[in-house]
């Protein structure tokens, strides 16, 4: 039988190991593949199909809407009247929060390249039947993500 479950790369995995090690598990019945890092760098605006989840617009309507209210408000008072100012402070407050939001998101991504919260692993281990309780116990005790159990094919032995 065969027990795969998945891992952040940290000491847990590797006392995971150690521990299915020391209760009889041969090494050669233990395999762990790492995934690798994105490399490339964020887009800065999303597309219809791909979203990075981080939006550039939300302070930009937040800030044009404020301002349309203070320009409507206080464009009873001014000259040209409070549907020109509201507009005015629209188009404003809107240039301004996009500009807040781009500007240092901009640095950052152009410094930085895409972070994941970490490298993942998956762990591959090979068992017997009477094994699988103790051996999903010892990945569950050292913080797995995941786990699933898969039958040995007739095939495979």
């Amino acid at each position: 039988m065969y027990v795969i479950s998945s891992f952040t790369y940290c000491t847990h995995l590797e006392l995971a190991i150690g521990y299915l090690e020391s209760k009889g598990i041969q090494r050669e019945k233990i395999f762990a593949v790492p995934l690798d890092k994105r490399d490339e760098e964020r887009k800065l605006f999303d597309t219809i199909n791909q979203s990075d989840g981080i939006s550039l617009f939300d302070l930009s309507i937040i800030l044009g809407t404020l301002f349309m209210i203070f320009g409507g408000i206080y464009g009873f008072l001014l000259e040209w009247g409070p549907i020109i100012w509201g507009l005015i402070g629209l188009v404003l407050g809107a240039v301004f929060g996009f500009i807040i939001d781009v500007i240092p998101k901009g640095r950052r991504r152009s410094k930085n390249k895409v972070k994941n919260r970490s490298t993942e692993v998956f762990l591959m281990i090979e068992c017997e039947k009477n094994q699988v309780e103790m051996v999903e116990k010892i990945l569950w005790d050292n913080l797995a993500i995941g786990i699933a159990k898969v039958e040995k094919s007739a095939k495979s032995d």
